[in-house]
């Protein structure tokens, strides 16, 4: 561990035993009912019951039960109905699904659909959307697309971080957990006003960290992987020298050294389920990747003014990203038959021996140089009015670059992003009567991308390519208010997903020109969404819900695996979705809050003729009928894949959260509490298999401890994964039956103290 790391950690541990984090998860508010939760969904801050959109939160208390164990952002998945994420890169590239609409792409230049927004700058690489999370004051989940407000790349919708600002009132707040395999967990934030109503800072912290539990069965290694350690820093200063203008500075940095995913060879048996036989938690079987290194840091800034006129507001946001990170992996999870290697002259002919793969695969990526230039400009109105509206522009750039090498195969290769865009927007709502309001905006958004590649043993840059285009997104929404606590809205939405160069098949077949797959065009969506928003029990209960039918045009979707090992990129004719969720709350007595959340979604690919190498270990058992291209590896035709679900997009997702607390003395408590998140069937990949799906996974946390000093600290034991499931989280298909699997059980203590 470098000096840099030991000073950071010996001073967050050391606040972190002197300040507190906000204890309990206040559910009520003034009077003994619901607290009224405040969100940012349409840039202005509104109740979330009269905002015409599918939106949940998370509250800072929920976030920080979640991360106890050091688990990352992936760790919401199912805590939101209709949200799931995953990664088949660890810790280090997440993917995330709304409604069922996300990206299986495990490239570091993959596009997504649902956009991640920290502090109102968008995180567009994958690489960034992993920042670390701490000092959180809300989580906020919006459904559907987002494009009139948030631009292109959130058809599917935008989960939104809102961290702590600085106030003009001292606040200091941390915490420190310690679990098995040495797991911590501390984050701390201290701020208040270093000139009175003039100039407010806050400074804030991470420090995750585990150590290596997982042995290397093949090197005969104890304890050598499944280890992290992540730093975080955040400094802000709040300039309000007047009522009219306000100047919020944001610096941050991250430093993260850990192991990249775990897959596990042959770990699920033929026709389904998990071969316990070939998997052990505590230990892999991995002949390549070094033991899976990992590594990224970076850092950014932001400056945020508001400038109030009088009866306009003028915002402006600028936002700088810089990230740099690498992974390596043993990719085939472990390599058994010592024999047999790769060779495309003369595949071996299936069957294939369970515990064997075809060949060794290890692989690097890599990512340099990223930077990331976000530029807004908002006018909108004050006030709560009659019309309320909003006006913007919107300028990104961003470019980087992305190394592959295995060795032997594929060479290193190098590919190079830019991308920009820019985008102008409006927004109004309009009273008609003091029960109706509707609401409607439109965004033209202008993009280009533009691709190099350079092949080592080439010795050139090959095959430059561009991609261009622009559309519109718009939405309408109206909101009629039935009572003082039952509202009912309705929405149309048409969002866009820009064109894509993935572009990893350039280390393969050396770029874009020959094989076309590594491009995929625009895609659209258009969305109907109808729900209500209710409060009964005078305040003390809340049930919102919706339902919504969906349509994207040009899908964009990603081959990955297959015998060749392919990741590409293409677009289907069309993919249809429809469901519904539901998220509700309630006080059930001033000791006993509960809360549930469930969604259904069926999704499905539209596209006749559209289909895709299979399975590349000849073991899987096909559902999908076949067409006449013939693998050479495994002699079977490709799938056709009309009328397959969409990937990694669970039929169903249910979560629940209890709590009971048990009054002691005047300002203390006793209490339990538990969460569970449960999600319903899951297709990893674009075709069928037996194997390659997931159904019924479910994790359950749960927690016992006191709180005292009016909420100003508390001290909890807890256990994430409580029956320590084993849940199939993904697969990888072009060599044997390889999969990764969820966290393992975490039990620990945690201490919490605020001012």
């Amino acid at each position: 561990m470098n000096q840099r790391k030991q000073v950071f950690r010996c001073a967050l541990l050391a606040g972190a035993s002197a300040v507190a984090f906000s204890a309990s998860p206040s559910a009520m508010a003034q009077g003994g009912g619901l607290d009224t939760i405040t969100i940012t969904a349409q840039k202005r801050e509104e109740n979330q019951q009269e905002v015409p959109i599918s939106v949940e939160t998370l509250s800072s208390e929920r976030v920080s039960e979640i991360l106890a164990a050091g688990e990352d952002i992936r760790a919401f998945a199912a805590r939101v109905p209709g949200l799931y994420a995953e990664s088949s890169n660890g810790r280090y590239a997440p993917r995330f699904y709304i409604r069922g609409l996300g990206n299986v792409d495990f490239d570091l230049a993959a596009s997504q659909p649902v956009s991640i927004v920290m502090d109102d700058i968008v995180q567009e690489n994958v690489l960034l959307k992993a920042a670390p999370l701490f000092d959180i004051e809300q989580v906020e989940v919006s459904r559907g697309p987002q494009g009139t407000l948030f631009g292109r790349n959130t058809p599917a919708g935008v989960v939104k971080f809102v961290t702590r600002k600085p106030t003009n009132e001292f606040d200091a707040q941390a915490q420190v957990a310690y679990g098995t395999h040495n797991t911590v967990t501390a984050q701390a934030g201290i701020g208040g006003p270093l000139v009175k109503d003039v100039l407010s800072v806050r400074l804030s912290g991470l420090y995750q960290r585990r150590d290596d539990w997982v042995d290397n069965g093949f090197t005969g290694e104890d304890d050598v992987i499944g280890g992290f350690e992540d730093l975080a820093g955040r400094l802000q200063v709040l300039f309000t020298p007047g009522d009219q203008l306000s100047v919020l500075l944001n610096v941050h940095g991250r430093d993260y050294e850990g192991t990249s995913a775990l897959f596990r060879g042959n770990a699920i048996l033929q026709g389904g389920g998990i071969n316990f036989a070939n998997y052990d938690r505590d230990t892999v079987f991995f002949d390549g990747g070094s033991n899976n290194p990992q590594m990224a840091d970076g850092w950014g800034g932001s400056a945020k003014i508001d400038w109030d006129l009088g009866r306009v507001t003028l915002t402006s946001i600028t936002g700088y990203e810089s990230a740099s990170g690498s992974s390596l992996g043993d990719i085939d999870g472990g390599f058994v038959d010592g024999t047999t290697f790769f060779d495309p002259s003369m595949p071996p002919s299936p069957p294939f021996t369970l515990g064997t793969s075809r060949f060794p695969s290890e692989t690097q990526d890599s990512i340099d140089d990223l930077d990331q230039f976000t530029q807004e400009v908002r006018l909108a109105s004050n006030g709560d009015n009659v019309f309320d509206w909003q006006v913007g522009f919107y300028y990104f750039d961003t470019d980087f670059q992305v190394s592959t090498f295995g060795p032997g195969f594929p060479p290193l290769t190098t590919v190079t992003h830019a991308n920009e865009s820019w985008a102008v927007f409006g927004q109004a709502s309009y009273d008609l009567s003091d029960r109706l309001t509707i609401t409607g905006g439109v965004r033209y958004t202008d993009e280009s991308r533009d691709f190099d590649a350079l092949v080592s043993g080439l010795g050139a840059v090959v095959n430059p390519t561009s991609v261009s285009d622009d559309d519109f997104s718009w939405d309408v929404s109206a909101l009629y208010r039935v009572n003082d606590g039952f509202n009912l809205y309705t929405r149309i939405a048409r969002g866009y997903r820009g064109p894509t160069i993935q572009g990893r098949d350039v280390a393969f077949t050396f770029g874009p020109a020959v094989d076309p797959q590594t491009i995929a065009t625009s895609e659209t969506i258009l969305s109907f969404e109808g729900g209500f928003k209710s409060e009964f029990m005078n305040n003390r209960a809340r049930l919102n819900a919706a339902a919504y039918y969906y349509r994207v045009n040009d899908q964009q979707f990603s081959i990955i695996g297959g015998s060749a090992n392919l990741n590409q990129v293409i677009n289907a004719d069309k993919g249809v979705a429809w469901g519904f969720e539901a998220d509700a709350e309630a006080l059930l007595t001033d000791n006993f809050y509960v809360s549930a959340g469930f969604s259904y979604n069926n999704t499905e690919i539209q596209d006749p003729t559209l289909a895709t190498a299979t399975c590349g270990s000849g073991l899987c058992t096909g559902l999908d009928p076949r067409n006449t291209t013939i693998d050479p590896i495994t002699g079977l035709g490709q799938a056709l894949i009309d009328g397959n679900p969409f990937p990694n997009a669970p039929e169903i997702t249910f979560n629940a959260f209890a709590e009971y607390t048990m009054p002691f003395k005047d300002k203390g408590e006793f209490f339990v509490n538990t969460d569970w998140a449960v999600q319903g069937k899951t297709n990893f990949l674009l075709y069928e298999t037996e194997e390659f799906q997931s159904s019924g996974n479910f994790e359950g946390g749960a927690r016992i401890g006191y709180r005292g000093g009016d909420g100003r600290y508390e001290a909890a034991f807890f256990a994430r994964n409580i029956t320590d499931e084993v849940n199939l989280k993904g697969a990888v298909d072009f060599n044997n039956l390889t999969g990764f699997f969820n966290e393992p059980r975490i039990v620990g203590f945690q201490l919490t103290v605020s001012n």
